[in-house]
């Protein structure tokens, strides 16, 4: 049955004259995602189903065709295997070594800077928003892309040279995604994903994987980001350190949440436990010892994404104590985080039937969000402006909507 449906879908792309990355863009959807699917090696989604079914014009033939195949139809068929990170990696090679006429020999000595300016570059994230660093983020990017590629070294240098791109592809594609450049952040993380395969660290490639992930849930595409944080899990989740185990999980939480129903809600509240108990289990990994761009996982962090879940699951009891007693202690120089945590009160505010203290928490959140040249902050400001919309009667409701209607 899986396999007839990925037929039926090729036949009708190819009457069109479509490739499939031709209707992955159209749709919005991974390449590689929509390729496994077709494949038979995925079950399609609905949603994927409607996507289809839209761009080819089946008046529902596609959705129905892929609605009989989740819910069985009697015919025995293999289980689609699970989706590695491998599916993930960008076509052909974006890393492979130039030859140049006067290549230099690269030492520990620059990997070493590197990794100070990397590390930098973080700490940098954490008090000043993607429009301010995605400059600096893409020109280091670049720069060390072209270290590595164009120059000679050995085979312990090439390796943390590919490294240090992978953390740095991190950070920048995460700055590229708050500053609202989402096609450019995809394509910066799946290079970093391609240099932590090629170094072998496969923790890297879990936290690399999780990024674009946890971008593709915030940007409906929910089934991507739910298949790209569940393949991270299980690629890297194994050996890798308990903070690093706890972010994995953590994504995977925020990515079932992101795609509703009733069993992703619970799915994501098992995730949120299984995450909880990796850090618990952390100081007691011996020998494998967390690395340095997983400094700000902690329980703080954890209890962040837990209220974010309960938030977005409409259950503003549990939430809203959770994000007071995050806010209630968190470094005022994180403007932009205290934005986006101070949005989630707002919703859950709002959820609780409290709209004037969420109208007194909204107005606090557009006055920090207007000195930040982040387009995360601006989207939650649009987000609880519209979610207050419900209480327009409520007169501090009426005033903040009438003072930022724009």
């Amino acid at each position: 049955m899986s396999g007839e449906f990925g037929q039926r879908v090729r036949a009708a792309l190819q009457e069109r004259r479509l490739s499939i990355r031709a209707a992955s863009r159209l749709m919005n959807y991974d390449h590689a995602f929509l390729s496994r699917v077709l494949a038979g090696k995925q079950l399609p989604s609905i949603e994927l189903a409607e996507s289809l079914d839209r761009l080819l014009g089946a008046d529902g033939e596609v959705v129905a065709l892929a609605a009989r195949l989740l819910e069985g139809d009697g015919e025995s068929h293999t289980q689609p295997s699970m989706p590695t990170l491998d599916d993930f990696l960008p076509e052909g090679d974006p890393l492979s070594l130039l030859t140049v006429r006067s290549p230099r020999r690269v030492g520990v000595g620059e990997v070493l800077d590197l990794q100070k300016r990397v590390h930098g570059l973080r700490l940098a994230d954490d008090v000043l928003a993607g429009g301010d660093l995605i400059g600096p983020a893409l020109r280091e990017l670049r720069k060390t892309v072209r270290l590595y590629r164009e120059n000679t070294h050995t085979e312990e240098v090439g390796r943390a040279l590919l490294v240090q791109i992978g953390e740095l592809a991190q950070i920048a594609g995460w700055i590229a995604s708050d500053a609202g450049r989402h096609e450019e952040a995809e394509r910066i993380y799946r290079l970093g994903l391609s240099a932590a395969k090629q170094a072998e660290d496969m923790t890297l490639a879990g936290n690399l994987a999780g990024s674009l992930a946890y971008q593709m849930s915030n940007t409906g595409r929910t089934d991507e980001g739910l298949t790209l944080a569940q393949a991270a899990l299980h690629d890297a989740g194994g050996d890798a350190p308990g903070k690093a185990r706890a972010l994995y999980w953590d994504r995977v939480a925020w990515a079932h949440t992101q795609a509703g129903g009733t069993e992703n809600a619970r799915a994501a509240m098992r995730a949120l436990g299984e995450a909880e108990e990796a850090l618990a289990q952390d100081d007691g990994d011996e020998g494998s010892e967390p690395p340095d761009y997983l400094y700000w996982v902690d329980a703080g962090e954890l209890q962040v994404m837990e209220s974010r879940v309960y938030t977005e699951l409409r259950r503003p009891l549990r939430a809203v104590p959770l994000l007071r007693d995050v806010l209630s202690g968190y470094d005022a120089t994180h403007t932009r985080e205290m934005a986006l945590y101070l949005s989630w009160l707002a919703i859950a505010l709002a959820d609780a039937n409290e709209p004037e203290e969420a109208a007194a928490v909204a107005e606090r959140v557009i006055r920090i969000a207007a000195d930040v040249a982040s387009e995360r902050t601006a989207e939650r400001v649009r987000v609880v402006l519209a979610r207050l919309q419900e209480y327009a009667d409520v007169p501090e409701v009426a005033a903040l909507l009438a003072d930022h209607a724009a």
